[in-house]
């Protein structure tokens, strides 16, 4: 086996042994996956030609088993696998063949995706990819597709065809061949056919602005050769790299100094809301922020600018990045925030006319209409990296492949001159009719798509259920809590649960995905602007606040509420949630996008009882906070609040202790032996009978009320107080 130094050999035999060929073909996915040296998540495809019993004849007929359309090689599982009759889609040329309109890019090649439905083996509902022409045609039953960095360095190389010729030498004659870029589908199939029919000892071929592909007739040895042409990339372009220099020379050497990490995350804080504000105009947006040393050693160079307006070269990343990032010609060193956000605004408004220019000059007659013209991309000298995506899983994709792209014109620039792809192609590919069709099949965004929300309290009860309650439709969750480890604990709940998403970059918090959790005491100003600076940078804004904490302090033995403890109900019920809005709408403002601020006041702000003067008052308090909360941040922020009954299941304010000591108080019969289940079950009952539902009221039955004062299904709610306390008639309004 060779020695790879550049990536990994993940292969282990004895892992393969008990597999069957099905199971090595997504063995081997999973593992060139594994790596994003060579592939970047989402990206390449593999392939499997494979003797199966076909389920009509009973006859042994070959099956292509390839990686279907979308999915990512590290996690494909077998319902991520087309089969397909081989036989039946090499019998497609024919078809193609016969069409009077056949050629590159023409309407013949494009309904030829259509046809592979019809070579569908064994009723597989998997869309079968656009490169499937490329695994089918190639002789060997394996063949493996990969977008490296290094390899793609080559690709987006000027001289491309010639560097292959150089690189790729064994034993005197080249072991990959070179086809220049070609968009993806049956044609590029046709002539890497011929390829491999006029060259048989070639095993590999590069793909002009694209990538590689390579092939075997043994899985193990397909993906060793695969290990192996990368690694020859890379040892070649890093020999050169190191010969000019190496990092202190990188894209022209460094122009600007990195603030440090202190100042960075200081600095994104201040400014990701308002840009956010800025790009979201159309449809809002999720940030990622990158500024390891990788990033910021090419976003301070000298040749940066230039670079950046190049544009990226593989299709799969400018799908995603747009045909160039934006960058800002902001000098850390000797301009400050405001002039920051003064030539942002500058450079905005050129990018929007640069991105509308390009749409006109390349759109043809049945080209979509044009999409938004933000960038996705943002690139600040000093700074960083701010990625953006419709989601945390995008926008993580979207910064890992520009760090992809940075790896390749780094590579590139190295031994040659990196080239981007040219606008037309770029634009044939971003504005794809077939693209097109595959974003309109996706399905509707859910309700609270693209939203960040912030719940306090999110560690237990009430405030637990309605993150997890949001998450469902949609929506990004910041779980906070006086106690960071519970919020962390629902946090990581809502993730295990929804999974993380795809994607690999972003750097510190910025990494997270849908929910991170973050402590706050919100009767602390400065620890409620920590938390919400965190907010910016792990997501680039926030949306809507749901403040579910809370505290009852039940008197003391002689029936005497100290002062303390009056002072801390009434800082933890009404102040800390003043203290939260009032540092909130800094944020809001400077964002300019609607949102929503949802409190949690209290049946008992209606209801004078004996023995919770404090909570009571505080909670009466709360209610005219709203009112006058809502008419403050109008028409921006919508205020209301959720006005439980006591909610006793799930709640951290009722203890066993407290329990117990109610069931005292009433005189309802228990056993001091029962469980805190059994115990909080005949209290939760008990207070159940005396509403007019006859049924216990849960934070499940809150949280359903948070998620409709969020939405936009009582937009024109504000204000106002929702009770949900199963009909407590003497909680009635006056």
């Amino acid at each position: 086996m060779t020695s790879f130094k550049h990536v990994h050999h993940l292969w282990i035999d004895a892992e393969v042994a008990a597999l069957d060929p099905v199971g090595r073909l997504i063995y081997r996915s999973n593992k060139l996956g594994a790596d994003q040296r060579i592939t970047n998540t989402g990206g390449g495809n593999t392939s499997s030609k494979i003797s199966q019993k076909d389920p009509l004849t009973g006859e042994n007929v070959a099956v292509l088993w390839v990686k279907g359309s979308g999915g990512d090689l590290r996690t494909s599982t077998k319902e991520n696998f087309a089969s397909l009759y081989q036989e039946k889609v090499v019998g497609l040329q024919r078809v193609y063949s016969a069409r009077a309109d056949k050629g590159l890019k023409s309407p013949a090649e494009d309904e030829m995706v259509a046809m592979y439905n019809h070579t569908t083996f064994n009723l597989n509902p998997r869309a079968s990819s656009i490169d499937t022409p490329l695994h089918s045609f190639l002789p060997s039953k394996h063949v493996d597709h990969m977008h490296p960095n290094a390899i793609i360095a080559i690709a987006a190389s000027k001289n491309c065809a010639a560097l292959t010729k150089e690189i790729f030498v064994d034993a005197g004659s080249p072991s990959m061949a070179y086809v220049p870029w070609m968009r993806p589908g049956f044609e590029l199939g046709l002539a890497m056919q011929e390829i491999a029919k006029q060259q048989p000892h070639i095993k590999a071929i590069m793909m002009g602005q694209h990538g590689f592909i390579s092939w075997d007739d043994d899985d193990k040895a397909c993906y060793e050769r695969t290990l192996s042409m990368i690694e020859t990339a890379s040892v070649f372009i890093e020999s050169k790299y190191q010969a000019k220099g190496g990092d202190s020379k990188a894209f022209g050497g460094a122009k600007h100094k990195s603030l440090d990490e202190l100042q960075r995350r200081s600095t994104f804080a201040a400014i990701l809301p308002w840009l956010r504000g800025n790009i979201s105009k159309n449809k809002r947006f999720v940030a990622t922020i990158q500024d390891d040393h990788a990033i910021l050693r090419f976003i301070n160079s000298h040749d940066a600018h230039r670079l950046a307006e190049l544009g990226t070269s593989c299709p799969d990343h400018f799908l995603r990045t747009k045909i160039k990032p934006m960058y800002v010609a902001w000098d850390p060193q000797s301009e400050d925030i405001a002039t920051l956000r003064k030539k942002i605004s500058a450079a905005l408004e050129k990018y929007r006319k640069d991105y509308a220019a390009y749409y006109n000059a390349c759109k043809r007659p049945n080209s979509p209409a044009m999409r938004d013209p933000n960038p996705t991309v943002v690139l600040i000298p000093g700074l960083g990296m701010i990625a953006w995506g419709k989601d945390k899983s995008e926008s993580r994709v979207t910064a890992e492949f520009y760090n992809c792209a940075v790896e390749v014109m780094r590579g590139a620039e190295a031994i040659d001159q990196y080239v981007s792809l040219p606008q037309q192609e770029a634009f044939d590919i971003e504005y794809w009719l077939l693209e097109e069709a595959k974003l309109q099949r996706m399905p509707a965004e859910k309700e609270l798509a693209r939203q960040v929300i912030i719940v306090i309290g999110a560690g237990s009860g009430i405030g637990k259920e309605t993150a997890h309650r949001l998450v469902k439709e949609g929506a990004h969750i910041v779980c906070v809590d006086l106690n960071e480890n519970t919020a962390k604990v629902t946090a990581k709940e809502i993730t295990d649960k929804h999974g993380l998403g795809i994607g690999v970059a972003g750097s510190g918090i910025s990494g997270c995905g849908p929910a991170i959790g973050f402590e706050a005491d919100i009767t602390n100003r400065a620890s409620i602007r920590t938390m919400l600076d965190q907010v910016a940078i792990a997501y680039g804004g926030f949306d809507s606040i749901c403040i579910t904490a809370g505290v009852f302090v039940p008197p003391d033995t002689t029936g005497h509420i100290p002062d303390d403890k009056w002072a801390f109900t009434f800082a933890l019920n009404v102040t800390g949630s003043y203290l939260v809005a009032d540092e909130a709408a800094i944020t809001w403002k400077d964002q300019g996008l609607a949102g929503n601020l949802v409190l949690t006041t209290s049946a008992n702000a209606l209801v004078a009882k004996k023995g919770s003067l404090a909570y009571d008052t505080s909670k009466a308090a709360a209610n005219h906070l709203v009112r006058e909360l809502a008419m403050e941040l109008a028409p921006l922020v919508r205020v209301n609040a959720v006005a439980p009954a006591t909610v006793v299941q799930g709640s951290s304010m009722f203890p066993r202790d407290r329990v117990i000591a109610s069931l005292a108080k009433y005189s309802i019969a228990h056993e001091a032996s029962e469980s805190d289940d059994s115990l909080t079950n005949i209290l939760s009952n008990f207070y159940a009978q005396r509403t007019l539902t006859k049924s216990p009221i849960t934070p499940a039955d809150q949280a359903e009320a948070y998620f409709l004062l969020v939405s936009n299904r009582l937009s024109k709610t504000t204000g106002q107080v929702i009770a949900v306390d199963g009909g407590l008639h003497e909680a009635f309004l006056r």
